[in-house]
């Protein structure tokens, strides 16, 4: 009866090894498929001691990986190739840039009794300097992208900041009749950042303020502490109707004001986001009618 038997536990122990080895091929499939979706697209398959169709899928995944792989590869050398090409077409744009600003600035110390020649370098000097803007945001710009900026973080306090920015563009706001209002909860508001690229975003929010506010109004501003996070809030009333959707008036060359009536170029809002989230914070855009609202959210 025994002999009889043994086929069956033969076939029997056969199918326990072909079930498991399908079994682990899988779970090794799905592994590397697990690390390639967490980023790790360089993980593969062995498929050495695959069975039947597992080598067949391994095989399949490995492929969907290297062609990953290669665009992920193309789109670094791009994105490097751009911010190179950035760089150095500012740079020669700056330096005859430079000379202009200069120049402007000399005929203008002479005795030009003619008021329209006066008003042409008026016009002049300041188209300069807002294509100066322009260049140095590019960089900037390209930087981030190409992930050359690091954070050096540090405990800050982001009252005494908020306080200091205010004061040091106090006449800008006055220049626009802009009043603006701090608020905040305790007097001191630790945040984990980076010094000079948080003073960066703040400059960046208070020019597109300067920029976009409607004059005679008040610029409100807030900080408060909630569930170990400290937020930034800041409220302005637009001057011009915004026609696009909050989420895209923080991506690049966009504005509110598609008509380019008024000032800047679309950039300022992109590289403040940018460089809340190299320092580990967030960054979003809320509209309600003209009502423009900024949040920041950093770690205590």
């Amino acid at each position: 009866m025994i002999v009889f038997l043994i086929p069956y536990i033969f076939f029997a122990l056969f199918l326990l090894i072909f079930f498991y080895k399908q079994h682990r091929d899988k779970r090794e499939i799905l592994r590397v498929i697990e690390q390639i979706k967490e980023g790790n697209i360089s993980a593969k398959v062995d498929t050495a001691n695959l069975l039947f169709d597992n080598r067949a899928m391994a095989e399949a995944v490995n492929c969907i990986g290297r062609i990953i792989e290669e665009e992920v590869e193309k789109n670094i050398k791009y994105e490097k190739f751009k911010a190179s090409l950035i760089t150095n077409v500012s740079h020669d744009i700056k330096t005859p840039l430079t000379s202009i600003i200069n120049y402007v600035g000399l005929i203008k110390r002479e005795q030009v009794d003619n008021p329209k020649i006066r008003g042409y370098l008026d016009i002049l000097e300041a188209k300069s300097y807002k294509l100066k803007d322009l260049t140095e945001d590019l960089v900037e710009a390209s930087k981030i992208s190409s992930g050359n900026i690091r954070a050096d973080l540090k405990k800050i306090d982001l009252v005494e900041m908020i306080n200091q920015s205010i004061g040091e563009n106090y006449d800008r706001f006055e220049d626009k009749n802009l009043s603006p209002v701090f608020r905040h909860d305790n007097k001191k508001v630790m945040i984990l950042a980076d010094p000079g690229l948080l003073s960066r975003v703040i400059e960046n929010l208070f020019g597109n303020i300067y920029k976009y506010a409607l004059k005679g109004t008040v610029v409100h501003m807030e900080v408060k502490e909630k569930d170990n996070k400290a937020l930034l809030i800041i409220k302005n009333v637009s001057a011009a109707g915004i026609n696009i959707d909050a989420e895209d008036l923080s991506e690049r060359f966009v504005r509110g004001d598609e008509s380019r009536s008024s000032e800047g170029y679309g950039l300022g809002l992109s590289i403040a986001k940018s460089l809340t989230k190299v320092q580990g914070g967030s960054f979003k855009v809320r509209l309600d009618g003209d009502l423009f609202k900024t949040c920041i959210e950093f770690e205590v």
